[in-house]
This record gives structure tokens, C-alpha cells and sequence, in this order.
């Protein structure tokens, strides 16, 4: 049942070139990894959430008019695909629960531990020397600056992210990396819901940061 998950997965999200299948194995080796470090984690609901986390991705990317939010079509993706392998029904509320709650700028608290693990680790996978390297596959994607900082961030998330740092970025080829740590990474330490995993984004998030700081001395011409 786990591998038929993995294949679907693969090909829903096959065009997403950050959020592709490698970004869930890896996000599923954190869930397994932050797994170990708790008590009366149900797997096999966390397994098969993390495979399906981001299925709504692609219809998400495809929307010009950002209004699809992927974690609630990834819900009824999710629901579809569960349903026609014949997972049990009880247990496919507690998936979608995962899927729902996994995604930060929703804004929406994921309640059980299952869903508070992948939460977790979708995070991780936004920090250190992976996090870099999905950041300008993104700005190389949506031709999006290498770098750029704005003067006045409240004007910008107003402008063009509907007036709050949760929004959806309305015109992504004025966005950056610098933005996005301003806006969201900058206080990401504080979201982690488990203590390994708060271990584990520091190490990562001193490492973005190091780098952002690095990448704008070399831009000024200071290195």
C-alpha cells in the first residue's frame, strides 16, 4: 500500500521542481527521525500524510490567481486516492487532519501529534543547506530576484500579500529569498511544535542565516 501511495504521489507532483517527490522523502525521513524522540506516534497515519502532504501543490502553482490553497486540495486529493485503494474510512479523516494543518501560511494549528511531526518536518526541509538550494530552485522557477531586500516590509506584505505575512504572494517575480526569511524564516525557530525537532532548526536556521549574510556582503561588492 505504501509504495502504490509513493507512486501516486510521484506523479502528482511531478512538475512541482521544489516540492517534488524528493522534497517528501525527505520530510519523511525527519517525520521517522522525529518519530523515534516520541511516545504513541501512530505511523502509519504519519507515513501516509507525509506522502500525500503536498499532492495539491501543483494545482496551487498553476493558479495565476493565487486563491487554491494546496493543503485543502491536497485534503480532497488525499480523500480520492485513499478511497479508491480502500484505506479505512476512520483513519482517513485522521490523514487529512495532517495534510490540512501542515502548511504555515494557512495559519491553521495542527492538534494531533501526527500532524504536529509533519508540520515539523515540512519546516525543517524550508531551513539550512537544503532550504537554500529549494529557495532558488523556486526564484529560478518564477524568475524571481537572487536578491533583493525592501525597505519597508509592511508596505510590501500589504502590497503583495494581501495585507499579512500568512498571504499568498500575489506577484512572485518581485519576491526574493531575503524577503521570504524577513517575512516568514526570521521567527520560524518559535512555530516548532516538538523538541527534537526545534534541535534540529537551529543548526539549520543559523546556517540560512550565515549564508543570506554571506550572499549579501558578496553582492554589495564587501567579499
Amino acid at each position: 500500500m505504501i509504495d502504490r501511495i509513493k507512486k501516486i504521489a510521484e506523479e502528482e507532483m511531478k512538475e512541482c521542481a521544489a516540492h517534488d517527490l524528493d522534497h517528501v522523502m525527505r520530510v519523511h525521513a525527519l517525520c521517522k527521525s522525529i518519530a523515534k524522540k516520541e511516545k504513541d506516534v501512530d505511523l502509519e497515519i504519519l507515513e501516509i500524510a507525509t506522502l500525500l502532504h503536498d499532492v495539491g501543490k501543483d494545482k496551487e502553482n498553476n493558479d495565476k490567481s493565487g486563491a487554491t490553497d494546496h493543503a485543502v486540495v491536497g485534503v480532497e486529493r488525499a480523500e480520492e486516492i485513499l478511497r479508491e485503494i480502500g484505506y479505512l474510512e476512520e483513519k482517513i479523516d485522521l490523514v487529512k487532519q495532517c495534510i490540512l494543518t501542515h502548511r504555515y501560511r494557512a495559519g491553521r494549528e495542527p492538534k494531533s501529534l501526527e500532524a504536529k511531526i509533519l508540520f515539523d518536518a515540512d519546516k525543517l526541509d524550508s531551513l539550512g543547506a537544503i532550504g537554500i538550494a529549494r529557495s532558488f530552485a523556486w526564484i529560478g522557477k518564477h524568475r524571481a530576484k537572487v536578491y533583493k531586500k525592501v525597505a519597508d516590509l509592511d508596505r510590501y506584505i500589504d502590497e503583495n500579500m494581501e495585507g499579512h505575512n500568512k498571504g499568498k504572494i500575489q506577484d512572485k517575480s518581485i519576491h526574493s529569498v531575503q524577503i521570504e526569511y524577513d517575512i516568514k524564516q526570521r521567527d520560524l525557530l518559535e512555530k516548532f511544535y516538538t523538541k527534537s525537532a526545534r534541535k534540529i532548526a537551529e543548526k539549520r536556521h543559523e546556517y540560512f542565516k550565515d549564508f543570506l549574510d554571506r550572499l549579501e556582503r558578496e553582492i554589495l561588492g564587501e567579499e
